[in-house]
């Protein structure tokens, strides 16, 4: 009895507390709704979700942009230029559109040249010898559609011509001429430029798996490796390099995906490349670099991205290609350096491919650039020194001078008593 009566009084007051809950709960305030992308890549602070995730890609590592186009209304305007959409079609709807394209014009006019023959009696007359039709040896639809065939590619087997009484079927065949005209002219030319992309170009142009961090010339700097697999190579070939890091401005406004310029060389020209052998790219992290204040145990804390852009044109054709890649923190390496691939043979380079993305280590302090400036700045500059006692040792110094030279002091001092009885006087 006493359980049981213990028990029903601890379910009452649970009852009692819920109740009291429920009635004091507050009325539930709905958080603003953000877009996907922006819960995503909310900032560490304000951030809910605590757990590590994935870093999802800008640019993936062949090159190709992790960016997809939704919810686009205006879609007439990828109908206003027409040439480049057909040319951005993947290779199965171009060969398609191609087929339909001509096939539906032999068909149209085919159609329009049975129409005449037809409305002209031409069928009623096939067996006439006396007859003149409008096109000879035209008895159907099947021979229509062969000779307008004949008529737009310009084949002219010579069976079916057509005659000097059918004024319809000549303006007909001036109209199927210009616009078969136009129709190979717009079908082939796309073909062409689809076929002649450079993009397969970007194939051959090869960079780095990883990123090294390291030191060079005393000083951090961010590299990485690029390549030509050609001998034809890269004229006016310039490399470029964006960061992708979401960041919170002052006023409290979230950026996503924001992107900010790594210098590789831009203002001493070395983004300017001779690419006839690999490469190493070096980006030196001063001041103005985005990687000032990172260090080797912050790095694998940051979300970011190092998107690279390798642009130049192509020997064989003269026309502009582009190969990209991009670097997350997982991909940089700190304390590392590249494996030379270049070496010396008889009359030649030979340049090592199978080393190309091979990387050793290095001694590089794990101090951020910023960390290691100010120790550098320590260094030159003794810890005790301040104005004051600069000043103290200043002080020190004269009177130094004035116990090593009290006779000359006096003697100054007798001058300047005369003179100042002189001027008296």
């Amino acid at each position: 009895m006493t359980m049981a009566k213990l028990t029903e009084s601890m379910t009452n007051v649970l009852e009692g507390d819920s109740m009291d809950q429920d009635v004091e709960s507050p009325v539930a305030i709905h958080q603003p709704k953000l877009p996907k992308q922006a819960r995503d890549d909310l900032p560490r602070h304000i951030s809910r979700d605590r757990t590590k995730r994935k870093i999802q890609r800008y640019v993936r590592k062949d090159g190709k942009c992790n960016v997809h186009h939704g919810n686009v209304r205006e879609t007439y305007r990828y109908l206003t230029d027409i040439f480049t959409t057909l040319v951005d079609l993947k290779w199965r709807f171009n060969l398609l559109i191609f087929v339909m394209v001509y096939t539906v014009t032999w068909l149209f006019f085919g159609m329009i040249w049975w129409l005449i023959a037809y409305i002209r009696g031409d069928m009623d007359h096939i067996e006439d010898p006396s007859w003149t039709p409008c096109v000879t040896n035209l008895n159907g639809f099947v021979s229509a559609f062969l000779f307008s065939i004949e008529t737009e590619t310009t084949i002219g087997y010579g069976y079916r011509v057509i005659t000097d009484k059918c004024p319809e079927g000549i303006i007909l065949l001036l109209i199927q001429s210009v616009l078969g005209s136009i129709v190979n002219a717009f079908m082939v030319g796309c073909m062409f430029v689809k076929i002649s992309q450079p993009k397969k170009r970007a194939e051959t142009l090869v960079f780095s798996t990883h990123a090294v961090i390291s030191m060079r010339d005393g000083k951090l700097c961010l590299m990485f490796r690029v390549g030509d697999l050609r001998n034809s190579h890269i004229v006016e070939a310039s490399i470029r390099a964006k960061l992708i890091k979401s960041k919170q401005t002052s006023e409290g406004e979230f950026i996503p995906l924001n992107q900010t310029d790594i210098n590789v060389g831009y203002y001493t020209g070395d983004d300017r490349l001779f690419l006839v052998s690999p490469l190493i790219i070096s980006h030196e992290i001063n001041q103005q670099s985005p990687f000032w204040e990172i260090s080797k145990a912050q790095l694998p804390k940051e979300e970011l991205e190092i998107v690279v852009i390798l642009e130049g044109m192509v020997e064989a054709t003269g026309m502009t290609c582009q190969a990209r890649s991009s670097y997350i923190t997982s991909e940089i390496l700190w304390g590392y350096r590249f494996t030379p691939v270049l070496t010396l043979e008889d009359g030649f380079y030979e340049v090592d491919y199978n080393s190309f993305h091979e990387t050793y280590e290095t001694s590089t302090p794990s101090l951020s650039a910023k960390e290691l400036a100010e120790l550098a700045n320590r260094a030159e500059l003794p810890l005790s020194w301040s104005v004051s006692s600069k000043l103290n040792q200043h002080a020190e110094l004269e009177t130094e001078e004035e116990e090593k030279n009290p006779e000359e002091l006096t003697e100054r001092n007798g001058d300047v008593a005369n003179l100042e009885n002189e001027s008296k006087v």
